[in-house]
């Protein structure tokens, strides 16, 4: 019998797990010995208590080849429909340029970066996010604007809790201009309904409503969604007098050729900045902005980039104000937002950058003058349009005939919107060319000469209303505009950064794991990239097919009943299992003819920040459960918790291994718990990385969960976002998930309301842990898990001879991260895990997670994507690093003048005087010369000089002279 492999068995191997995991069979042996076990199943029977633990195998597909999934993925993209994108309602068709789009929106060294909380070594995308701010401030016409919010509805959803605190006291209505956009006022509707604030939306057309007053805020959608472009004056100078601040959601093409809001009296102006070169995506991710007046910006919620100095004396750039406010303020947070669109944001600064100020005025020049073209033939065919100034929405009233000029449209490759039976709606574009044209006009049944349209028709915007201030005048948006200097500027910004691509990025709680390339690929693709999100459903079959797929495999990792993935991040997806939660309770309430007093969330006092902020958001009130010292949950404590609130006890929130990198052997019991007093269990899933295969939260007691796919899953961080954090229910509170008014499926239309624009939230980046998964199957996903548990122990055993490890569970093993307890040395020595963090990026590291969960801690995550070799990299350079320490610490230095208070060193360190009392070498060669050095371009930052002097735009270029 002949021992040649099969066809099948050359065809099954070199799966694509054993790509992704970085550790091969003899790594993981070398390991196991370190730690004392023979095999991984003994490691993880040991982590893992045998109380949760899942006895049955992943029901998922079999693993494919990477071949396989990318024509997969082609096949099912092909069978969505983009057409030319005309519904408009804040999607737009729009060109990203391909030197933008190959060298930054698909390349590693953008998008496997982290969130820039290590700012000497961010510094390329920070200087992105500032171009985004200052572009964002200048054409609002407002002096501080952030680094990016989700989307453009909640973007307004946290404008209206802005100017709520900002006007202290204030309790009236919040009102909504009619003519916003209608995912706007259902994302505001939802919100405001959860925190018991009033919504009036209202005709503002003839100023606002009488019958309101002592209105906390008022939005108006500028130009307007029926496309009708209307001096915001009156009713800004109004609610001004009424004491009410105003928000303008506003078009930024369009505010190239209109006046800048903030000239005109808004104090809040919010958007998308997904027409700025940043694909559809069927409905996102998108970068959703907000700039504010002088004297709010300290209450704006999200990141905010700011520009301080470094130890050398120089600008540098910082995150500033309220970065992760919900850390520290935790249920008095103004916003549960912990990230941004930081990816999607550098995509459309850079777009800004490329084309300058003409060339943006250019874009919006042509997209008005085709909406000018299309309704002069329109109005002389007899077809009557709901406003006569515009910018490039037309409304157009075609009596009984709407529906009939829409399916013409779509036979032509046009998609149109149906806004109802007597009216159709279409907006021009940077896509808009003279055949669309033409194919518009033949939808409506037009017939006219173009060319002699083109020359006679006059532009529609109002002239009070055009554009008098100038905007980006700053020398970096008339310097790139060639392709040589957009490519090299890119690349330099890059080049100043730290990402994956570099190296290791051990963070705790973040999961900073390979996104691989054919992961990344079917995203680009026209079907997945084009589409938009308000497309008929029969255009959108493969994102349809995608998103059951993907929802079903995440139900089934889960334990779970349903799943949707609408949340755009994972603060969302906590905010729409509470509300969920609160949904259900309501619900329970009424039927028994009862007040619902079930609004109090119990929080485990090392919870994520984020959790008790959407507690809060989703109107409950947060309790703390103490915590023993090991870091478990003190269960006597619950118990208490528990009997004082037994009738109005909503849910404990809960993350899951702990917060603290530990498996909890009293999960079950803690569920338990919590369900005898009628309570529901949140469960956490930050951590899932260290469950997926062997543990399932709807199985062992949880009721609702959300998933972090930019960590589980593989999404990328991106610098910070985009994010998806879908949430998954058991059977019970499956009515209360997220719904949508113009979701494709009819069944998701009617309900509890939006907590996205979109309906599928970000959809567009979901390919990436469809093809994950696809890609994995059950046996690697389950694997991925073990070898990441591995990894952290490993660590753990070598690094806790040198730094106390802090959290053990009962078992003495952690579970995917572990957690260094620098104390007792800052305390004997002065050295601060600061330090400690700024000395690795001369050994070539990126920091572990920061004082969280434990203020003067490290908490170190490996993932399973690291080979044994980096492991060990980031083991010696800890070690040297205590070595460095003990030198502070026998008297050889002072920490103030040490090598880690020195560090970073730049590579200026080479060049000039040196007064310090160790050497160059040392400084920046800690372990040897090496060629391939990570240089930081900054030397430490001064962050509380950037605080004492908020900067937030483009410093002048004589800032960086020497």
């Amino acid at each position: 019998m002949s021992d040649r492999p099969t066809l099948a068995d050359l065809d099954s191997a070199a799966p694509f797990a054993a790509r992704h995991i970085g550790l091969r069979d003899e790594d993981v042996s070398t390991m196991l010995a370190r730690l004392g076990f023979d095999s991984l199943d003994a490691l993880m029977g040991s982590a893992v208590p045998a109380g949760i633990r899942s006895t049955a195998q992943l029901g998922l597909p079999t693993a494919l080849s990477e071949a396989q999934v990318a024509s997969l993925a082609r096949e099912i993209a092909a069978t969505n429909r983009p057409g030319e994108a005309m519904i408009g309602l804040g999607y737009h068709g729009t060109i990203t340029p391909p030197v933008i789009r190959r060298n930054l929106l698909e390349d590693p060294s953008w998008y496997t970066a982290y969130t820039p909380y290590q700012p000497e070594i961010s510094q390329g995308r920070l200087e992105a996010l500032l171009n985004f701010q200052t572009m964002v401030g200048d054409l609002t016409g407002l002096p501080t604007a952030n680094a990016s919010l989700l989307d453009e509805g909640t973007a307004a959803a946290e404008a209206m809790t802005l100017v709520r605190r900002a006007r202290k006291g204030a309790a009236g209505p919040f009102i909504v201009d009619a003519d916003a956009l209608p995912q706007t006022i259902d994302v505001v509707r939802m919100r405001a309904e959860a925190m018991g604030i009033e919504v009036v939306v209202a005709d503002l057309s003839d100023g606002l409503p009488q019958d309101v007053v002592d209105a906390s805020g008022v939005l108006i959608q500028y130009p307007g969604a029926s496309g009708a472009v209307r001096d915001p004056r009156p009713v800004i100078e109004a609610a001004h007098e009424q004491g009410a601040l105003v928000v303008v959601a506003a078009d930024l093409l369009a505010l190239t050729l209109l006046e800048a809001p903030g000239a005109m009296g808004a104090d809040v102006v919010i958007g998308s900045a997904q027409r700025f070169g940043v694909p559809l995506f069927y409905g996102g991710p998108h970068a959703g902005f907000m700039a504010v007046s002088a004297g709010l910006e300290r209450s704006m919620p999200g990141r905010l980039v700011g520009v301080s100095i470094d130890a050398e004396g120089r600008p540098a750039y910082r995150l500033a104000l309220q970065t992760r406010e919900q850390h520290i303020r935790r249920d008095k947070a103004t916003s549960n937002i912990c990230t941004a669109q930081v990816l999607l944001a550098v995509t459309a600064s850079m777009y800004a950058v490329y084309h300058g100020p003409e060339g943006l005025a250019s874009i919006a020049t042509r997209t008005h003058r085709y909406a000018a073209v299309i309704a002069a033939a329109l109005r002389d065919a007899g077809f009557a349009l709901a406003s006569e100034t515009f910018f490039d929405t037309l409304t157009v009233v075609v009596p009984g005939g709407a529906a009939d000029v829409v399916a013409k449209a779509r036979e032509l490759g046009l998609h149109l919107r149906l806004v109802d039976a007597d009216t159709v709606g279409l907006s021009t574009s940077e896509t808009t060319t003279r055949s669309t044209l033409r194919s518009v006009l033949a939808a409506f049944g037009v017939a006219a000469e173009v060319d002699t349209l083109d020359t006679a028709t006059g532009d529609a915007l109002p002239e009070t209303l055009l554009r008098a201030t100038p905007y980006l005048t700053h020398e970096v948006f008339s310097t790139h505009h060639s392709e040589t200097q957009m490519l090299r500027y890119m690349a330099r910004l890059a080049n100043r950064d730290y990402a994956l691509d570099r190296g290791m990025i051990p963070l705790g709680s973040c999961t900073m794991k390979l996104n691989a390339t054919s992961e990344m690929e079917p995203i680009s693709l026209p079907g997945f990239a084009d589409l938009h999100p308000f497309v008929p459903a029969s255009d959108a079959a493969g994102y349809a097919r995608l998103v059951e797929e993907l929802e079903g495999w995440l139900a089934e990792v889960t334990g779970y009943d349903r799943v949707s993935i609408q949340p755009n991040a994972g603060s969302q997806g906590e905010l729409a299992g509470l509300l969920a939660i609160r949904g259900y309770h309501a619900a329970n309430a009424r039927a028994n003819g009862v007040a619902n007093n079930r609004d109090v969330c119990l929080m485990p006092a090392s919870a994520h920040g984020t959790n008790a902020a959407s507690a809060v958001m989703a109107g409950m009130k947060v309790v703390v459960v103490k915590s023993h010292e090991d870091g478990t949950v003190d269960l006597d404590d619950l118990r208490a918790q528990c009997d004082a609130h037994s009738a109005d006890l909503a849910a404990i929130m809960v993350t899951y291994p702990s917060t603290h990198g530990v498996y909890e052997e009293g999960i079950t019991e803690l569920c338990e718990i919590v369900h005898s007093h009628g309570g529901q269990v949140y469960i956490d899933g930050a951590n899932f990385n260290a469950l997926l295969g062997y543990a399932k939260p709807g199985e062992f007691g949880g009721d609702v969960s959300h998933l972090n796919l930019h960590k589980t899953f593989c999404i990328p961080h991106g610098g910070g976002g985009p994010g998806v954090g879908p949430v998954a229910v058991r059977e019970h509170l499956a009515p209360y998930l997220p719904t949508h008014a113009m979701h494709p499926d009819a069944a998701k239309r009617e309900g509890i309301g939006p907590i996205s624009a979109a309906p599928y939230g970000s959809a567009g980046i979901l390919p990436i842990s469809w093809a994950y998964i696809r890609l994995m199957g059950g046996a690697g996903l389950t694997r991925a898990t073990a070898v990441a548990v591995l990894s952290a122990n490993y660590i753990a055993a070598r690094l806790g001879e040198h730094y106390p490890v802090l959290y053990r569970g009962d078992s003495g093993l952690v579970a995917h991260e572990c957690i260094l307890d620098l104390r007792a040395l800052t305390k004997a020595t002065g050295v601060s895990v600061d330090d400690v963090a700024k000395r690795l990026i001369d050994y070539g590291f990126h920091a572990p997670t920061m004082s969280f969960p434990v203020p003067g801690t490290l908490m170190v995550e490996p993932t399973e994507s690291e080979d044994l070799a980096e492991l060990d990299r980031f083991i010696d350079a800890m070690i040297a690093i205590r070595g460095e320490i003990e030198r502070v610490a026998s008297g050889e230095c002072s920490p103030e003048n040490s090598v880690l208070r020195g560090a970073p060193h730049t590579a200026r360190a080479l060049v000039g005087e040196w007064d310090r009392v160790y050497s160059r070498e040392e400084a920046v060669f800690p372990q040897g010369v090496d060629v391939d050095k990570y240089w930081p371009p900054v030397a430490r930052i001064d962050n509380a000089y950037g605080d004492r002097n908020l900067v937030c735009a483009c410093p002048p270029p004589e800032a960086f002279a020497e």
